[in-house]
C-alpha cells in the first residue's frame, strides 16, 4: 500500500502563530519539530496498517520546513520549490491514499491561521461556484487523479470545512479555534495519539478509489489587488468577471496546476505579508 503524505504546517498541533509558522519567527524553530512530530503519528499509524512506500510532501510556505533527520526512517520526502503541483507535487494513480495533515481553513473562516494559499491577497475562492481553500482543492484534484483523500488533521475549523467538503474524509482535531491567532490545544501526546489511531484505523480497510471524471471545471478567485486579477488576464484561458476577480476552466488536476502558476505571479506583484 502506498501512502501519500501533504503537510502544511498552519494545523499543526500546538501552533496558533504568524512567529510559530514563518521562517525566521521566534517560536518557528520549534514549530518545525511541532510539524515533524504529526507527520510521524501519521507515518506511524500508515505502517501499522500495512503500508509498504510512504511519500511525505513538505507543502508549507518555503517548502523546506522538515528536518529530514526528524523524520521516522521509512519516509521519502519531497522538499523545495518551485513544484509543478504545490501542495500535491509527486502525487500519482499509484498511490492509494492521501493524507493531510496539518491543514487550515480557508480564507474568510474563522480559523486558526485561516487563510487560502496566500495570505490576505486571496479575498475567497471558488471551485463550480461552491466556496474552496486549500482543503477541498486539494481533495478535488487528488480525486481527479484518482486518489482519495482518506485523513485529515488541523484545527476543529479546518475539520468542519472538510466535512462540508466531503463527509467521508475522517478528521482529526488537534485544536479549538478561539479566534485566528488564538486555540484552545489538546495536549500533544494525546494529538498525536489520535493522528496515529486515525490513519491506522482508517487504512485497515482497502480504500475505495475516486471514480475519476475528465469533465472541465471552472476555478474563480477573488484577489485583495486589483493588480494581481489585470497581470493574470495575460495569461490565455483566465478571464475577469469584474476587477479584482479571475477565472480559468479545465480539467483536474491541470486547473490546480495553472493556480500554482497565478500563486507564483501573484507573489512577485506583492511584497505584503501574510496573516495581516
Amino acid at each position: 500500500m502506498r501512502i501519500y503524505i501533504s503537510v502544511d504546517m498552519e494545523g499543526i498541533t500546538g501552533l496558533v502563530d504568524v512567529e510559530d509558522v514563518q521562517p525566521g519567527g521566534r517560536d518557528y524553530e520549534r514549530g518545525r519539530l511541532m510539524m515533524a512530530e504529526d507527520v510521524n503519528a501519521a507515518v506511524r499509524g500508515a505502517l501499522a496498517a500495512g503500508a509498504t512506500d510512504i511519500t511525505v510532501n513538505d507543502a508549507h510556505g518555503p517548502m523546506r520546513n522538515l528536518l529530514p533527520e526528524t523524520l521516522h526512517p521509512a519516509v521519502r520526502l519531497i522538499r523545495g520549490k518551485p513544484k509543478n503541483m504545490g501542495m500535491l507535487e509527486g502525487l500519482g494513480p499509484e498511490h492509494d491514499a492521501v493524507i493531510c495533515v496539518g491543514y487550515h481553513a480557508r480564507a474568510g473562516a474563522l480559523g486558526v491561521l485561516s487563510h487560502s494559499f496566500l495570505g490576505h491577497e486571496i479575498e475567497d475562492m471558488w471551485l463550480d461556484g461552491a466556496p474552496v481553500g486549500e482543503i477541498g482543492l486539494a481533495q478535488a484534484a487528488a480525486a481527479a487523479i484518482g486518489v482519495p483523500v482518506l485523513v485529515l488533521t488541523g484545527d476543529d475549523s479546518a475539520c468542519e470545512e472538510m466535512a462540508t467538503w466531503d463527509g467521508t474524509v475522517t478528521t482529526v482535531a488537534v485544536k479549538y479555534a478561539k479566534d485566528r491567532f488564538a486555540a484552545e490545544l489538546r495536549p500533544a501526546a494525546e494529538a498525536r495519539a489520535a493522528i496515529e489511531e486515525a490513519v491506522a484505523t482508517r487504512l485497515a480497510t482497502p480504500p475505495t478509489r475516486p471514480a475519476t471524471v475528465d469533465s472541465r471545471a471552472t476555478l474563480t478567485v477573488r484577489w485583495q489587488s486589483a493588480s494581481i486579477a489585470s497581470m493574470l488576464q495575460g495569461i490565455p484561458g483566465v478571464t475577469a468577471t469584474d476587477s479584482r476577480t479571475v477565472q480559468a476552466q479545465g480539467s483536474l488536476p491541470v486547473l490546480y496546476r495553472l493556480f500554482g502558476v497565478w500563486v507564483r505571479l501573484a507573489s512577485s506583484l506583492t511584497s505584503q505579508a501574510p496573516y495581516c
